[in-house]
């Protein structure tokens, strides 16, 4: 019982942040200073807790690997399969369509159905998947549609072409130039993400055999356990009902492109991966996670709405939860 009350409790929780909204008890915006903290505050530190609480094995980077391969790959062939579509509509795909909610989702969910074990092979996943979804598919998804970083595609008066205008400077030095300002552009989103660049030390620390001392997990402890309430309540609070057909439809084209790839990934992980069940069942149950909690910013400062990103994340937050249950009972690790 307790397996299925756990997750539906984080669909309420996303229920009670909209209903708060509608009521006015929640301003139209309000949601934005929760995002600040959440991104930037509570999930470094739930990251934290995650490595100061349990050993972390570093033959587990594989499950890192098979992450990055499984957050990235569905983001390309949507890019190669939508290339007839508006810019818009193809960057809410790229990024909606892929990518993981492992630390504000899988793990509250992940610890009914497993226990405590399964937090470790979620982390792993979650470091690959991270490398995506705090930075890699915004970033990958603004250089493939030449999208300018910071300004949302309104302000670039974006039209119905698959892409921005781009023109290749036949310049060497303005090559040279453009070259440099990419480079910043990349390594800008992967340092400004605090979630990011707290994996990244958790994961050199792990490297290098430090053990993290009892205060960090004092310290953390907190921001583990406010992760899985705030995000949903943001979720809950930036989300919309779909104005019209066009937004049906593209909620629709995400759950139609996430379905199939969560569970080949789902197979692939259960079926291929060379660790014990316990393991390849918490990597199958991640790859069935619902969208990441970071496509929400992103679509807000690409396309303005963050409002159907988050009711994106709230519809496959319930598919979730029934194919992770389903899933659970079907293997029975």
């Amino acid at each position: 019982m307790s397996a299925i009350i756990q997750p539906a409790t984080l669909v309420l929780i996303i229920l009670a942040g909209y209903l708060f909204k509608r009521m006015h008890l929640f301003g139209s915006r309000d949601y934005r200073i929760v995002q600040t903290a959440e991104f930037n505050l509570i999930l470094p530190g739930a990251i934290a807790y995650s490595f100061a609480t349990n050993p972390h094995d570093v033959s587990l980077l594989a499950v890192s690997a098979f992450s990055l391969t499984a957050a990235l790959l569905p983001s390309l062939l949507i890019y190669l399969c939508s290339r007839h579509r508006p810019v818009s509509d193809r960057a809410f795909l790229m990024l909606n369509g892929s990518g993981f909610n492992i630390g504000c989702f899988c793990f509250p969910v992940l610890q009914s159905l497993l226990g405590s074990p399964a937090l470790v092979p979620a982390a792993m996943f979650d470091i690959g998947n991270s490398v995506m979804v705090a930075a890699g598919t915004n970033v990958i998804m603004q250089t493939l549609l030449h999208i300018e970083p910071g300004k949302t595609l309104a302000q670039q008066h974006a039209g119905q072409s698959p892409t921005l205008p781009y023109m290749r400077p036949m310049d060497h030095d303005a090559r040279r130039l453009q070259r440099r300002a990419l480079y910043r552009n990349v390594a800008r989103g992967f340092l400004s993400s605090a979630s990011f660049d707290t994996y990244i030390l958790m994961v050199l620390l792990m490297l290098i055999g430090v053990t993290l001392p009892d205060w960090i997990t004092t310290v953390a402890s907190p921001f583990y356990s406010a992760n899985a309430f705030c995000s949903m309540l943001m979720v809950g609070m930036l989300t919309e009902l779909p104005r019209d057909m066009h937004d049906i439809k593209a909620v629709l084209e995400i759950i139609g492109w996430r379905l199939p790839c969560s569970l080949a990934f789902a197979a692939a992980a259960w079926f291929l991966l060379p660790f014990d069940p316990i393991v390849r069942e918490a990597v199958a149950l991640c790859c069935l996670a619902p969208t990441a909690i970071f496509a929400t910013m992103f679509t807000d400062k690409v396309l303005g709405n963050a409002r159907l990103a988050g009711f994106t994340l709230s519809v496959t937050a319930v598919i979730a939860i029934i194919m992770m249950m389903g899933f659970h009972l079907l293997v029975g690790a």
